[in-house]
């Protein structure tokens, strides 16, 4: 079984530091998980993701690892950890995010989505039970259930119907969890997924529901897809008034340095988002004093490192001038770097955070990063 200890919550906020346990190792939380869509987290090689970054738990993507490499592949392999040699936990989504966000080539149906692969056009089917069985062949620690995520922006009408299928999938995606067992020797743990968009009683209905499954732990989805910042953190509030304290809570794809603080305050202790990485290939990097942008000319003569507090290797064997030149020229190596870094600084963001909660002090260190995180360098 997957066990959640509480090690400490902050006095004067709702942030806390537990440690989650899995048969291929321990989460210290708040912990934030790198994004392996592919089994694979991009341009990062395994020993850095071990040594280097300390990611102590990796997402992979049904969706994706469905298509390809495909389930014949992983299960010849032995599931997804021996395929990709990553021995900590791992966490799958379910797939549910991708195949919605192909509008105007997937159609919802009470019995699932048909939807069309974004690589070949092929034809293809998710149901709860379809996707339980894709994410048990898969074989991560921690499944996600099936559901529906609508847009922030949506109508109350739809957000409501939208719910009504998520909460009817979560109960076929239990009864066909419960009814199979893990393919690869350890044990496998279902989080349901909390939706409603920006609703209150909507998100408390959805809840209360999700609460009601005692399931090993439990996520809150469907934020930061187009709702402002300020609903975001009050659905989350609402949420988590909600959600048992004694399981673990992951909050889906989010976010920036400043949302995963904010998102830890009241009381979230397990995060993904693509943006370390994708911003990292993009030249942006984040640091404890604000944002950087490494094309900018500015750093062009600076030979300090790129991180003074040094978050990996890489900030003390790349300087700010070398990075932008490599930026500059188009170098593969740039983007490597750059992804390293932001993942390390992630990582090592949330074990500070951790570190402050159990010294009692969290919320006057989140007070002075949240200002220094919003600097543009």
């Amino acid at each position: 079984m997957l066990t959640f200890r509480l090690d400490k919550t902050d006095s004067k906020t709702n942030a806390r530091a537990a440690t989650i346990t899995t048969d291929h190792g321990q989460i210290q939380t708040p912990i934030f998980m790198p994004v392996g869509t592919l089994g694979s987290v991009k341009g990062v090689h395994l020993h850095e993701l071990l040594d280097d970054i300390k990611a102590q738990i990796i997402l992979g993507n049904t969706y994706h690892l469905y298509l390809r490499p495909g389930l014949e592949v992983i299960n010849k392999a032995g599931g997804l950890h021996k395929f990709n040699g990553f021995n900590r936990p791992m966490l799958t989504d379910s797939g549910g995010f991708q195949v919605f966000s192909l509008s105007g080539i997937r159609k919802i149906k009470p019995e699932g989505v048909e939807f069309r692969s974004h690589i070949d056009g092929s034809k293809h089917f998710f149901s709860p039970e379809r996707v339980m069985d894709i994410e048990r062949t898969i074989g991560a620690d921690i499944m996600m259930a099936f559901d529906e995520c609508p847009p922030g922006t949506s109508d109350y009408q739809y957000a409501k119907k939208s719910l009504a299928i998520t909460e009817d999938w979560l109960d076929r995606c239990l009864k066909r969890f419960h009814e199979t067992t893990p393919l690869y020797g350890y044990h496998q743990s279902l989080f349901p997924i909390v939706q409603g968009c920006t609703y209150k009683d909507l998100r408390i209905k959805a809840a209360e529901n999700v609460a009601s499954k005692e399931a090993e732990g439990n996520a809150i989805g469907g934020l930061a897809v187009g709702e402002p910042t300020d609903i975001m953190y009050e659905m989350i509030e609402v949420v988590n008034a909600v959600l048992p304290k004694d399981k673990p809570r992951y909050l889906m794809g989010v976010g920036t340095p400043q949302n995963l603080l904010e998102a830890i305050e009241r009381g979230v202790d397990m995060f993904d988002c693509v943006m370390p990485t994708r911003n990292g290939r993009n030249a942006l990097l984040f640091t404890k004093h604000g944002t950087i942008n490494m094309k900018n000319k500015k750093w062009e003569m600076d030979f300090s490192p790129i991180d003074i507090e040094g978050t990996s290797y890489v900030d003390s064997q790349y300087t700010k001038a070398y990075l932008h030149h490599l930026f500059k020229a188009q170098e593969l190596l740039a983007m490597q770097i750059a992804s390293i870094h932001n993942l390390a600084f992630y990582l090592q963001l949330v074990k500070e955070a951790r570190e402050h909660i159990l010294a009692g002090d969290f919320s006057i260190w989140k007070s002075k990063m949240i200002d220094e995180l919003s600097v543009r360098l």
